[in-house]
């Protein structure tokens, strides 16, 4: 018979694998069934499921403390082995976390649903600082070691690499059985993918930074004067601030300061709002790339003009993004992404890996074009923290100087 402890970590285990497959939004009934447990039973080991979520994610916490940990001890040890292998394995590490604590992750990615206790919503805020003071520590290390370039903010590095292995567990690429991602993208972020280190004027004044521009300015305008995009908009914003689940007709009606039946008569129920938001962005976000691969300019300088695009995306849409991320954390992780189709841009990101590398313009990477593209898909997509820290033009600077040019010095 399993004693207490037993039952309690078995509880536990699988609450974590049922909120992995079928989303947070498992009930406690379902989680006891899975375990053979009682209701009642049950709630002799967590009085809530809040409770079970809040210990989920301590130990999510815990275990990337003790990952930030050992990179520091092993700063210590003799013989250290480059910078490189450092980074990498530290990356891979928090990568390996983040998949494993799935559930967890998602939780303090954004704030926890309106529901949640005080106790979770504090828990879930408190920023996993632990790994990157480490990530820091290793880049400094490397930079004393003359393995670093100069001019590079190392703590606001350390955090875009430290949330972009983070990233990995999100579910967009890792079920996919991306195991390659974290190693490949601490060698984009180390090594960039230029072969030789473009000008900031150059890039400035190329084509598809005139494109990416002037798709940003119409941004601005789009649909300004519609009911339809002004609901779009409340709607958006309501999801985002409340949670889907949470969230209201009437709650939306009255924060457009219209009568509910006019929002009824514009969008049959939630649910439809919901898609058209997000399909309204897909679209935003699918022509936008798409104005930019268009233009005549260099790979290298779509690729630069990709990464101002989408830091501008994730500013001006950051609500849609959240609303993503609430989706993914209900949802089972092969749930359909709302409004999403990754397929397209991934094909014209191989397609411009294939043309610049065929030009001697770009490092070409271990393993497919494909997966390279899986790749710097993610490091294209700057996390909204960095771009808050960083601000607009120095989150490009941050990318132009690792993404592109890289943070080691080129031998």
């Amino acid at each position: 018979m399993a004693t207490e402890g037993e039952r309690r970590e078995e509880i536990l285990e699988t609450a974590a694998s049922l909120f992995a497959s079928s989303g947070i939004r498992t009930s406690l009934k379902e989680i006891g069934d899975a375990c053979g447990i009682l209701p009642g039973s049950l709630y002799h080991h967590f009085d809530s499921k809040d409770a079970i979520i809040i210990e989920l994610v301590q130990r999510y916490r815990d275990e990337l403390d003790q990952v930030a940990k050992d990179a520091l001890d092993s700063l210590h040890e003799p013989g250290p082995p480059a910078v490189e292998e450092r980074v990498t394995r530290l990356g891979e590490a928090i990568a390996q976390c983040a998949v494993r604590h799935r559930a967890a992750l998602l939780l303090t990615l954004y704030d926890p649903p309106t529901t949640a206790s005080d106790v979770l919503v504090e828990l879930a805020r408190q920023a996993p600082t632990a790994i990157t003071a480490a990530m820091t520590d290793v880049l400094e290390a490397g930079h004393h070691g003359g393995e670093v370039r100069d001019g590079i903010d190392l703590p606001i590095l350390s955090e875009r690499i430290c949330q972009s292995m983070l990233h990995v567990g999100v579910g967009v690429f890792h079920r996919r059985q991306a195991s390659h991602l974290p190693t490949m993208k601490c060698q984009v972020f180390l090594h960039g993918i230029a072969k030789r280190p473009p000008a900031d004027a150059t890039l400035d004044r190329s084509a598809a930074m005139r494109g990416a521009q002037q798709v940003i300015a119409d941004w601005a305008t789009a649909g300004e004067h519609d009911r339809t995009e002004h609901l779009r908009a409340v709607g958006r914003a309501e999801f985002a601030r409340r949670g889907y689940e949470a969230t209201t007709m009437r709650d939306v009606a009255k924060a457009a300061d219209l009568s509910t039946g006019t929002v009824y008569r514009t969008f049959r129920s939630k649910d439809e709002l919901l898609v058209s938001i997000m399909q309204t962005f897909s679209d935003t976000f699918s022509a936008s790339w798409d104005a930019v691969l268009a233009t005549s300019s260099t790979p290298l300088e779509k690729l630069d003009a990709l990464l101002w695009l989408n830091i501008n995306l994730l500013d001006r849409f950051s609500e849609e993004f959240k609303i993503q991320l609430a989706w993914l954390r209900q949802s089972p992780p092969d749930s359909v992404d709302l409004g999403f189709s990754f397929d397209k841009q991934l094909k014209h990101l191989q397609s411009v890996l294939v043309e610049g590398q065929a030009e001697g313009k770009l490092r070409p990477a271990d393993g497919s074009t494909l997966n390279q593209a899986r790749s710097m898909y993610e490091v294209i997509l700057t996390p909204e923290n960095v771009i808050r820290h960083a601000g607009l033009r120095g989150s490009l600077d941050l990318a132009r100087e690792t993404v592109l040019r890289g943070a080691l010095v080129r031998r």
